[in-house]
């Protein structure tokens, strides 16, 4: 801890002198200040306060029943609104967000959600119910965060007050002897006290210090005149302490705004397919309270094309999405390149590419060879080779109901998809490489009630089995089996029959599909800008060092008696070097100064008549003299 600033008092017994002898000024010691770098005015005591109580209120300290009750509250906010506290919210606020970091997030892809708790089923639930699948909008979060916000706020309001009166007030008075400090010194000077402080303040100035001289007809407690300068430098550390959290306050603002204001949808598009920006594109969507859902901003995208490249690992080498796009419902259509990291910016939108996958064509046929259904499938990656689940519904068949309740017939099919295929004899089907090279897909079939009309929405990778049954067909693989495997790139091996209804599914093509995230973030620059300002306000704390310095001069024969000290709260090696430098300037600048006036008053004037001659008689004038500066006639 830095010691405090000092000054001067008389020692014990010598308070009722009415003046004090040359004996006593020596005698004088160095006490303590209550100013501490910056400690407000109203601290600023060297006594303990003590509460006067009268002694009809000895009971319970004269307080009134509405203070015991407010006491507590006061309590509770200088608890909240202290440093620890903040810096405590600050690192449950880090805490707080690893899961979101580790854990996938319904808001980013809903997808990877669902195969974490498909295969996690015990910790599923739990992180389900303690919403660790969306972490930035739980409500346990949202409490860190805004205790954190107003902490910071109480923090922030006295530290700018105590700043801007120490900004605005004068450096503490130099102490009784200053010389007795670490690194201080005293020295004798042939100039008079009030023109060795004044030097010395000319000095500091020039070194950019900000300076206080004792006033004129100042005294000391012993009644001596008081020849002093204070002076002190720094005071950006604590600016830039002060533009630190601040910066932290409006990014937190920012964020909290952004969260408002702002919305983030995602969804998935397969190649040749588009989306526009409403709520009914997307397949997961998330808005502030302030949205206005109806009026989000109009704009189209199209995936014309998704190309991706692998190492020969395996490992991904590009992802790109060539897209075609109208910023508004008249604008002209632009083409573009969307990659990772490299979003389509749309005003105040940017649209992500999150991920991409494999989506087959199924086309379902009667018994007549009519095709009764038909759509591309998105199938859920489950490892890096792209070995991907895939689940189709279709709820409009055309079987009969049956039974008394009429229960509709709908079809379902269940299985897995490989791009780059071989038939492992222990494993079945399984993908070597993640491009789609020799597709295939093995399904199994489901009859009967899907429930998906009954308003109550489903997960597309799931498949509720609990009213449907199995049912053989014929392929591929043999004749009436439970599972056939389709192979894509073969027309005669690619298509399953008798099927319920004497019904046919082929799956006989596929394409790749994009993931994408649309993200307004409103109040983006806001932060972008707060950013910036934490790390300025950081280095600047860092590197400024505050630091005092003292100097007061004496009156000692026919000159003085100058001592000089200084404190620092940080870098004690590196401010002893520089009041030794501020010493040796000093020093100079009061010999300097009495050598210069020495030598000004020894010089002869020009001007003087007298200083023509180095006897210093008189000199006459005489305009009938010949001169050598006067021009012949």
């Amino acid at each position: 801890m830095t010691p405090p600033s000092t000054s001067s008092t008389a020692t014990a017994g010598k308070t009722g002198a009415a003046a004090a002898s040359p004996t006593e000024v020596d005698a004088d010691e160095i006490v303590a200040q209550p100013d501490a770098f910056g400690v407000p005015a109203a601290r600023q005591t060297g006594l303990p306060a003590v509460a006067a109580t009268s002694p009809e209120g000895a009971a319970d300290g004269g307080r009134t029943s509405l203070a015991r009750l407010v006491d507590p509250v006061r309590r509770g906010w200088r608890v909240l609104t202290s440093m620890r506290t903040a810096l405590i919210l600050l690192f449950l606020l880090a805490v707080a967000a690893i899961p979101g970091s580790l854990l996938p997030q319904n808001n980013i892809n809903p997808i990877l959600v669902q195969r974490y708790r498909a295969n996690h089923p015990t910790l599923g639930p739990i992180f389900e119910r303690l919403s660790l699948f969306h972490v930035f909008s739980a409500p346990w979060f949202a409490a860190i965060y805004v205790l954190l916000f107003i902490s910071l706020i109480g923090c922030l309001w006295s530290r700018v007050r105590w700043h801007a009166q120490a900004l605005l007030g004068r450096p503490p008075a130099a102490p009784a002897r200053p010389g007795r400090l670490a690194g201080g010194s005293a020295f004798a000077s042939p100039l008079a006290p009030g023109e060795a402080t004044a030097a010395a303040a000319a000095m500091l100035r020039s070194r950019r210090f900000r300076v206080a001289i004792a006033a004129d007809g100042a005294t000391r407690p012993d009644g001596s005149p008081d020849h002093s300068v204070a002076a002190e430098k720094g005071y950006l550390r604590e600016t830039g302490n002060l533009v630190f959290h601040i910066a932290l306050m409006v990014l937190l603002l920012g964020v909290g705004l952004g969260s408002w204001y702002g919305y983030q949808g995602s969804m998935l598009v397969v190649q040749g397919d588009g989306f526009s920006n409403t709520l009914l594109s997307y397949d997961q969507f998330t808005a502030g309270a302030m949205v206005d859902t109806a009026n989000l901003r109009p704009y189209s995208v199209t995936l014309d094309k998704f190309s991706a490249s692998y190492q020969l690992s395996g490992e991904p080498k590009e992802f790109a999405a060539a897209v075609s796009y109208r910023t508004g419902l008249d604008s002209p259509v632009k083409k573009t390149v969307i990659k990772p990291n490299h979003p389509l910016v749309i005003g105040k939108d940017k649209v992500y590419l999150l991920g991409h996958g494999y989506a087959p064509h199924f086309v379902l046929r009667d018994k007549a060879g009519k095709v009764v259904w038909e759509s591309y499938v998105t199938c859920a990656q489950e490892d890096p080779n792209f070995r991907s689940l895939c689940v189709v519904k279709i709820p409009d068949a055309g079987l009969a109901p049956v039974g008394k309740l009429q229960t509709p017939q709908q079809l379902a099919f269940m299985g897995f998809f490989t791009p780059t295929t071989i038939d492992d004899p222990a494993q079945g089907l399984v993908s070597i490489y993640p491009a789609a090279a020799n597709p295939a897909i093995t399904l199994t079939g489901y009859v009967g009630n899907l429930h998906v009309n009954e308003g109550i929405p489903q997960n597309i990778y799931s498949l509720d089995t609990r009213d449907m049954k199995q049912f053989t067909s014929d392929g591929p693989t043999g004749n009436g089996v439970i599972s056939q495997a389709l192979w894509i790139g073969h027309a005669d091996e690619r298509t399953m029959t008798n099927l319920p209804g004497g019904m046919s599914l082929s799956v006989d093509g596929v394409r790749e599909y994009a993931q994408f995230q649309v993200k307004s973030d409103p109040t983006k620059d806001l932060v972008l800008v707060a950013a910036i300002a934490i790390i300025l306000g950081l280095i600047i704390s860092l590197r400024v060092r505050r630091r005092r310095v003292w100097v007061r001069a004496r009156a000692a024969g026919a000159g003085s008696t100058v001592e000089i000290g200084g404190l620092s709260r940080s870098d004690a090696e590196g401010f002893a070097a520089e009041l030794a430098s501020l010493t040796t300037q000093l020093r100079a600048a009061t010999t300097v100064t009495q050598d210069t006036a020495a030598q000004d008053s020894a010089r002869p004037n020009p001007a003087s008549p007298d200083a023509a001659r180095p006897d210093g008689a008189p000199s006459t004038t005489d305009e009938n003299a010949p001169s050598s500066n006067r021009r012949e006639p």
